[in-house]
């Protein structure tokens, strides 16, 4: 700190007339003398004029006694007035020139010796000027002279070490000294110039070099003249400015600390305050800090005072939020405590709000936490270190790790490195690129967004959004469905524009405009018009128009173009038929589409059409013919069956030997002539049986059968027809099998044809069974024989008509035995299956159900 003092005894009358008169009128010691000199001409030349003056008066006083001569004169009429003035004058002036005449000479004389002495004390004066300049070159020193506005003088020169320049930049003050010394240094040499006020002040160099500098004027002069202190001088200098600096630093910070409202205080090694700024005093509502201080009045509580003084150390300052009652109300202070030489110093900072906050953002935090937590959507979130802070359970769903590495709070790059050991990240070529470029939210302003498929196939978007305050947040949106559909949509839209573009039908969709959207090329192809014509944008009636040479009648285009912009509330589908000019049969349907969008389709059934006209004549032809057949079978069943019985009834009649005895030829031609005629009754018997049914005119009368008795009756029957064939029947049921609602007749006429069909192809001494049971309401019995078996390739027509296998049965027949098993099963809604092979013999399996309908009820 520069330092001004009093000027030195002996220069006060010399400041006095320099502050009275500007500084440019001030001469150094040369112009002095020459001032003296100059002073001494003028004293010679008022003496010239004196001397004038008083030849002046000398004719001045002869006038009176010129005109006392010329009135003497006048009386003695000796001299005229005129003549006597002109006498006097001359002798004025000549007594004048006289008198400077010798005056000038003695001045002469008294000029050259003035001019010796002036002379001689000139040289004295280099002299001495030469000696105070070899004075004043001391390299510790430098001074500056200002002569009125003329370019200043600089006499010796500064240690190099002060970093001084030593030409003319010297008087840039700013460049070599600090700015608070350059500043006050300007000002004092402006007051010195100025109003010639001396100063004495220390200044600083840029180099830390300590300089003294004063300030004089002498002369009408004034100076500045800088001298580098050293050894305790300089000490002291640099302890007064240290102490300026501190003072000024102590000053300022109270200043500060006053304006702020943040209570702050000082202690003595006892613990009590020496020093407390406005906002203490207000906090422990004090008129004023110092009666706080004097009344020691304490903002913190005892407790609290104990604990900062039981843990602050110099090491380790206490750092810590405290709540007191400030004014009444509860008060959370963020307080920070120092030990300091002499005592201590703290400083408390009001976060009550701040504490208010940071609980409503605790709560919001969890509360967000817990709704993040319930989200699909696997969401992590990053601090300021890049360390994980949250995760929700779908992130840990979604990458599988291990909980306790979570808990852990892991490093962004750790964690990635994780998921890339386990190989649950993409595979990358530049994995260190990849993730410095992923890692990069941290950097950027924008919300980040990638695409990465992983390896497991997942597809997942993820985005990345950097927080102001630090850290980042991550969100896994996985898209893996979303894509799965949009590619599956994707091949669908393809797939189905291919399909409708290669199907045989004509397609078009039109819109609510009415005008077309889409057609394929069928459609085009079927009315004859060009791509050009059917070009999505295409209204309807123009579409109409051109089609017109295909189809023009009222109801082609006009029904469809009233239909696809009509505005009925309810949109109904419509089919019909057009045949165009051109003879092609065409089916349309109108089939309104979601969005107010209509589908119109044409097929092409001019074959079909055509086809179904040769078969409608076809199949009235054939139904004639089987009508003509069933005609002719009834009348030829019919006309066999009378003749047929008569045939019977006499071969039974010469039986009985009625009309006399046979002999054993007789009778042998006899029992040939009832064997033939009872295959042949059974055979019109069969053939009719198939033609009601085929006619649906044959009605089942059910009625209620006794199971166990329905199976003795059948075994009597057959028994004649298996004693013939040489086998045995083995019959396999319940003591009691209960009874079931069927037709008798023809549930006999069954087990009857499959028992035969078994002894015919059983060979002899062999055995059929025949096995009965009951599952339910339905009879359920199986025929085995031990023949030959069927074929494979036979199995599927065994049930068709005529189907005979007479090479291996021992007696051929029509082949109706099987197929009328299965029309009567049928007529009874039961089923029939048969398993046989070569050499395994074969099983027919039949179900019938008991039902409860009417005793008679047509066939279908």
């Amino acid at each position: 700190m520069s330092e001004v003092k009093n000027s030195l005894p002996g220069q006060a009358d010399d400041g006095a007339r320099a502050g009275r008169r500007p500084l440019s009128a001030g001469r150094d010691y040369k112009s002095a003398t020459a001032h003296e000199a100059a002073k001494q001409e003028r004293g010679s030349l008022a003496r010239f004029l004196k001397t004038c003056v008083a030849g002046t008066a000398l004719a001045a006083l002869a006038r009176p006694v010129l005109a006392q001569g010329e009135q003497q004169a006048a009386a003695a009429h000796l001299f005229t007035s005129s003549q006597v003035v002109g006498v006097s004058v001359v002798i004025g002036v000549i007594s004048a020139a006289l008198l400077s005449t010798l005056w000038l000479v003695r001045q002469r004389g008294n000029l050259e010796n003035e001019s010796r002495e002036i002379r001689s004390a000139l040289s004295d004066a280099q002299q001495r000027i030469s000696q105070y300049q070899a004075l004043i070159a001391d390299k510790n020193r430098r001074i500056v002279i200002w002569d009125g506005n003329a370019r200043p003088e600089l006499l010796g020169q500064l240690p190099p070490e002060t970093g001084a320049p030593q030409d003319g930049e010297f008087l840039a003050f700013g460049l070599w000294l600090k700015s608070h010394s350059a500043s006050e240094l300007e000002k004092a040499i402006d007051r010195l110039r100025d109003g010639a006020q001396s100063f004495d002040m220390v200044v600083e160099t840029i180099r830390d070099e300590i300089l003294e500098a004063q300030g004089r004027v002498s002369g009408g002069r004034a100076f500045v003249r800088f001298v580098a202190l050293n050894n305790l001088r300089a000490e002291l200098a640099e302890l007064r400015i240290e102490r300026d600096r501190l003072m000024t630093s102590i000053s300022a910070f109270q200043t500060m600390l006053d304006a702020i409202d943040m209570p702050a205080w000082q202690r003595d090694p006892v613990g009590r305050l020496t020093w407390v700024n406005q906002a203490y005093g207000d906090a422990v509502e004090a008129r004023s800090p110092q009666q706080a201080i004097n009344e020691g009045r304490e903002m913190l509580t005892t407790v609290a005072r104990e604990r900062i003084r039981a843990v602050t150390t110099p090491e380790s300052p206490f750092h810590d939020t405290i709540s007191t009652v400030v004014r009444g109300n509860r008060t959370f202070f963020d307080v920070v405590d120092v030990k300091v030489p002499g005592g201590s110093a703290g400083i408390a900072i009001d976060v009550s709000d701040i504490e208010a906050v940071r609980a409503e953002l605790e709560r919001t935090l969890k509360s967000h936490a817990e709704t993040l937590d319930h989200l699909a959507t696997p969401v992590a979130i990053f601090d300021g270190e890049r360390r994980l802070q949250f995760y929700n359970h779908a992130f840990v769903a979604l990458w599988e790790l291990d909980i306790a590495f979570l808990e852990s709070r892991p490093d962004n790059s750790e964690l990635l490195e994780r998921l890339r050991a386990a190989k649950k990240l993409p595979d990358q070529l530049n994995w260190k690129s990849w993730k410095e470029a992923a890692l990069s939210v941290y950097r950027a302003l924008d919300t980040q967004s990638d695409l990465w498929h992983l390896p497991n196939g997942q597809t997942l978007r993820v985005f990345a959004t950097a927080h102001p305050q630090g850290g980042a947040t991550w969100v896994f949106e996985n898209l893996t469905e979303q894509v799965d559909l949009e590619t599956r949509y994707n091949t669908l839209v393809k797939v189905q524009g291919e399909t409708i573009d290669h199907l045989s039908e004509g397609v078009a969709v039109f819109g609510p405009d009415g005008r077309i959207r889409l057609s394929n090329p069928a459609f085009r192809a079927l009315w004859g018009i060009t791509e050009t014509e059917a070009k999505p944008g295409t209204h309807i009636r123009a579409l109409g128009e051109a089609c017109a040479p295909s189809y023009d009648r009222p109801d082609g285009w006009k029904t469809f173009a009233e239909l696809i912009t009509s505005f009925d509330d309810e949109r109904r589908s419509s089919q019909g038929t057009l045949e165009l000019f051109s003879g092609l049969v065409l089916d349309y349907a109108v089939i309104p589409l979601p969005n107010a969008q209509t589908m119109l389709t044409f097929v092409n059934m001019t074959d079909s059409v055509r086809a179904e006209r040769a078969l409608t004549e076809k199949n009235e032809a054939l139904r004639k013919a089987d009508e003509l057949k069933n005609d002719f079978v009834q009348h030829v069943s019919y006309e066999l069956r009378s003749p047929l019985t008569n045939i019977i009834g006499f071969t039974d009649l010469l039986r009985t030997q009625g009309v006399g005895p046979l002999n054993e030829r007789q009778a042998e031609y006899i029992d040939h002539i009832s064997t033939s005629s009872s295959v042949l009754l059974t055979l019109v018997n069969d053939i009719l049986d198939l033609a009601t049914v085929d006619a649906g005119i044959m009605r089942l009368n059910y009625a209620e059968i006794d199971l166990n008795d329905l199976l003795d009756d059948v075994s009597m029957q057959i028994a004649d027809r298996l004693h013939e064939s040489g086998v045995a029947l083995e019959i396999t049921a319940p003591a009691y099998l209960g009874s079931i609602i069927a037709d008798p007749q023809r549930l006999k006429q069954i087990l009857l044809k499959l028992l035969a069909n078994a002894a015919n192809f059983s060979p002899e001494g062999a055995s059929i069974s025949l096995e009965c049971h009951r599952e339910g309401t339905d009879f359920v019995f199986s025929v085995r024989d031990r023949g030959p078996g069927i074929s494979p390739d036979m199995i599927a027509t065994v049930f068709d008509r005529f189907a005979t296998g007479a090479k291996s049965g021992k007696r051929g027949g029509a082949g109706l035995g099987l197929s009328i098993v299965d029309s009567f099963v049928s007529l009874h809604h039961g089923d029939v299956t048969i398993d046989s092979g070569p050499g395994k013999g074969t099983t027919v399996v039949c179900r019938i159900p008991s039902v409860n309908i009417p005793h008679s009820a047509a066939a279908e």
